[in-house]
C-alpha cells in the first residue's frame, strides 16, 4: 500500500476497517498511523484520534494517539534542530513569513507551541519545524507539546470513542463540525497574531526616521 492509496483509505472513512484488520499488532498501528501526522500533512488528526479511541477504547486510545503524535513532534523538532545551520533550512527560515513568525517564536517559544498544538486542526508540520529552527529547547518544546496534544487527544477521542451516537442524535455532528471550524479560524488567527506583533516590533525597534518610511 502506497501513500497515495493509505491517504485515500482513510480519508474515505475505511480507517476503522484498517484497525480492525491489523488489531492483532496491538498498538503498533494507531501509534504509527497518528506519528505519521507530522510528517505527512494531508492525513486527518480527527479521523485517527477519533478512530483509535473508537477501537481501542477511549483511554487506551487517548494514550496510543498521543503517544504518536508526540513522538512525530518531537522527531521532526529535534531533525529541524540539529539541521539548524543547513541550506535548506536557511532558505525556509529566510521567507518572509517564516522570518517573523520565528523571530515571534523565538521570544513567546512555549506559548506558540502550546496553543497550536491544542487545535486539532493547523500548521503542525510548521510549529514543529519553527521550534526546532530557533533553537527551542528540547524540555521546554516536549511540556508545551505534550500538553497541548493531549488536551487536543482527549477533546477529540471524546468525539470519536463512540461514533454510534451520531446516528441516533445527528444534531451532535454540528458540534464537530463548528470544533473543526473553530480550529481553522483560531489557527489563522494566532497565525495573523503573531505576525502582526512581530511586524510592530520591528517597527519598533526602527530609528524615528525610518519608521516614518516605513509607514509611507
Amino acid at each position: 500500500m502506497n501513500l497515495t492509496e493509505l491517504i485515500s483509505l482513510i480519508t474515505d472513512g475505511r480507517w476503522l476497517d484498517l484497525l480492525e484488520q491489523y488489531r492483532s499488532l496491538g498498538p503498533l498501528p494507531g501509534i504509527l498511523l497518528t506519528f505519521m501526522k507530522s510528517f505527512v500533512p494531508p492525513l486527518p488528526t480527527l479521523v485517527l484520534v477519533g478512530g483509535n479511541a473508537a477501537v481501542y477504547g477511549f483511554w487506551l486510545g487517548c494514550l496510543y494517539s498521543w503517544i504518536g503524535l508526540i513522538s512525530g513532534c518531537m522527531l521532526t523538532f529535534l531533525a529541524i534542530r540539529k539541521l539548524a545551520s543547513s541550506a535548506y533550512v536557511k532558505r525556509w527560515s529566510n521567507r518572509p513569513k517564516v522570518k517573523r513568525s520565528l523571530t515571534w517564536a523565538r521570544r513567546n517559544a512555549f506559548s506558540f507551541v502550546f496553543l497550536l498544538s491544542i487545535l486539532p486542526v493547523g500548521p503542525f508540520v510548521m510549529v514543529n519545524m519553527a521550534a526546532g529552527a530557533v533553537q527551542m529547547s528540547v524540555r521546554s518544546f516536549f511540556i508545551a507539546a505534550g500538553m497541548g496534544k493531549a488536551l487536543m487527544v482527549l477533546i477529540v477521542s471524546y468525539i470519536g470513542y463512540d461514533l454510534t451516537r451520531f446516528v441516533e442524535r445527528p444534531i451532535e455532528l454540528v458540534y464537530v463540525v463548528l470544533l473543526i471550524a473553530a480550529s481553522l479560524w483560531l489557527s489563522k488567527w494566532l497565525e495573523k497574531r503573531f505576525t502582526q506583533d512581530e511586524e510592530q516590533l520591528e517597527l519598533e525597534d526602527l530609528p524615528a526616521g525610518k519608521q516614518i518610511n516605513a509607514d509611507l
